[in-house]
């Protein structure tokens, strides 16, 4: 007689008040008794699945090993997906398939009809087998090159038609060839990490590049007789005016991609050679990364901590666009964010939502700019305020108001530097002696590309790169790494991105400095005196860790060097 699933459980370390609390459940609900346990967070589904394969006698197999791609294609996405199940190879004569519902018997049916064999279960947690299709269908779809040679040899008379978007793209089966390449595109960006995909027209033909850990790449020329086309379907899935060739548009969408949800912003502008297109890449399930996870280390990393522990002030993130300054603000406010905190943001756009926080998006068409949003929040009794970034003097001024009535508030500036931010306050026609009494801290930011594990190769540092990175000569060589390329990082050398941090603590000194009108490099040079890293030091410093190079880091700290 077959053992029951809550009798071999309880063997496992079930308690027995949980599975009649289960099984009470069961009576009045219905459902599998394994399900509602899973649910109710009594058990793991590895748990059940080990259970399943003790009473069914079907083998449990954490791992889906190597898996015939000819033969795992042959099952439809959407059928795989729906019954969570993956054939994964064939073994004299009988089909080995890995399902986490071993209890459908239908599927077994449809299998066996499909590959006319006996078929095998093996059991499988869900998320593995997911995860598992949607690589495998992914990386089947077509490279975008691939479906450009294609189009070369069809006509492309038409117009891409419009059509709902289905809910995964790699579910298409559409046979126009302009829908199948913007697909392709969309898939092997994603597919390979990238932020943005720029298509741009020149006089003969199209080129579409990936921005990739910051760095545009080449990825494929188009023929320009699809241009037209191409923007036509952008326009389409981004609920543009198609018909409007003339002038700017700006426009989104959101899709899915192998069980990827991204929003995608896009930007088309008129050029001489036709319209450019832009589609900024926002991946909606981006974790977000502690202060560690994103650079911060060592004394940076503690005084930062300190500072965003204050009842009161600004701490100010400067840095170019893309250098990483939302990404930090948001790993500060995760750091406090608690129940007793009454934190509410202004931003545009809203990157991540965070749970526990007010976040109010930024809306000019109906007058709602960060100067009108941060004067409504200061009504909302807030702890701390972030606002996206300060543009004028305006918004300059509210904010620190707000900092010197007993407000914390995070903001960011588009200065080189952190002592660049005092110089861009003062432009803005603040007093010195309110930006004295206010500022707390302004911290300067970049993104160093991070060496790809796999491939990355050491050599000894020679005397010309340490006298860049301003390390002082050693009696013994350091050992750094460069940049290779390899199958995992696509041939750069480089896979991810971490900051290098420049803070700068507004002392008693820094403030007198600030009184007397001083400019950024006098302040900068008397922080320097007092101990401040620089950019350029704290990218020697993951140098040495082996965590970038000194070229990635000479690159973005340029400007500052000189």
């Amino acid at each position: 007689m077959r053992r029951l699933i809550g009798e071999i459980l309880t063997e496992s370390g079930l308690s027995p008040e949980r599975l009649k609390k289960s099984l009470d459940l069961q009576q009045k609900k219905g459902g599998r008794i394994g399900t509602l346990l899973v649910r109710l967070n009594f058990v793991t589904e590895e748990g059940v699945l080990k259970a399943l394969g003790e009473q069914l006698g079907l083998p449990y197999a954490a791992d889906l090993g190597e898996i015939d791609t000819g033969l795992a294609l042959k099952l439809p996405i959407t059928y795989a997906k729906k019954a969570l199940v993956l054939p994964l190879r064939q073994e004299n004569g009988t089909v080995i398939a890995a399902t986490s519902e071993p209890l459908a018997l239908s599927t077994v049916s449809d299998l066996g009809v499909l590959f006319g064999a006996d078929i095998s279960l093996c059991l499988t947690p869900s998320e593995t087998i997911l995860d598992a299709i949607n690589r495998l269908y992914s990386e089947d779809m077509n490279r975008a090159e691939d479906t450009a040679q294609e189009m070369e040899e069809e006509d492309l008379s038409f117009l891409a038609a419009e059509l709902d978007e289905p809910t995964d793209l790699l579910e298409v089966s559409d046979d126009a060839p302009i829908i199948r390449l913007v697909n392709s595109l969309l898939s092997q960006a994603i597919r390979e990490r990238a932020s943005d995909i720029h298509v741009e027209p020149f006089e003969k033909d199209m080129v579409a590049r990936f921005r990739i850990d910051g760095v545009l790449y080449n990825i494929l020329t188009i023929k320009k007789r699809f241009q037209a086309s191409i923007a036509s379907r952008v326009k389409i899935m981004s609920g543009l005016n198609i018909a409007e060739k003339r002038l700017p548009q700006d426009g989104g969408m959101r899709i899915k991609i192998g069980g990827k949800d991204v929003d995608i912003r896009v930007s088309i502008v008129p050029t001489a050679f036709g319209e450019r297109i832009v589609l900024r890449l926002l991946y909606r399930e981006s974790a977000l990364l502690s202060l560690e996870e994103i650079g911060f280390s060592g004394e940076n990393r503690d005084q930062f901590t300190e500072l965003i522990s204050r009842p009161h002030g600004i701490i100010l993130v400067t840095g170019p666009t893309g250098s990483g300054k939302t990404t930090t603000l948001y790993a500060a406010l995760e750091k406090i964010n608690a129940p007793d905190k009454n934190i509410i943001t202004i931003e545009d756009p809203i990157e991540y939502q965070m749970k526990g926080i007010g976040q109010i998006q930024v809306n000019p068409k109906i007058s709602l700019t960060f100067a009108a949003g941060l004067r409504s929040v200061l009504r909302q009794d807030p702890d701390v305020i972030l606002v996206g970034e300060i543009r004028d003097s305006e918004t300059a001024e509210i904010a620190i108001q707000a900092a010197l009535t007993g407000h914390l508030v995070f903001s960011t500036l588009h200065t080189n530097d952190s002592a660049g931010a005092v110089t861009r306050l003062l432009d803005m026609k603040i007093e010195p002696f309110l930006i004295s009494s206010s500022v707390m801290a302004i911290l300067a930011q970049r993104l160093v590309r991070v060496l790809c594990k796999k491939c990355r190769e050491p050599y000894q540092i020679t005397p010309v790169e340490m006298a860049e990175l301003e390390i002082k000569p050693g009696k013994q060589s350091r050992t750094v790494y460069r940049a290779k390329g390899c199958d995992d990082c696509f041939q750069t050398g480089y896979l991810g991105r971490i900051a290098i941090y420049e803070l700068l603590v507004l002392d008693d000194d820094v403030r007198q400095l600030i009184m007397k009108n001083e400019d950024a490099a006098t302040i900068k040079a008397l922080a320097v005196k007092k101990g401040m890293r620089t950019l350029r030091q704290d990218g020697a410093g993951k140098v040495r860790e082996g965590v970038t190079s000194v070229d990635e880091v000479v690159r973005v700290t340029q400007r500052e060097a000189q």
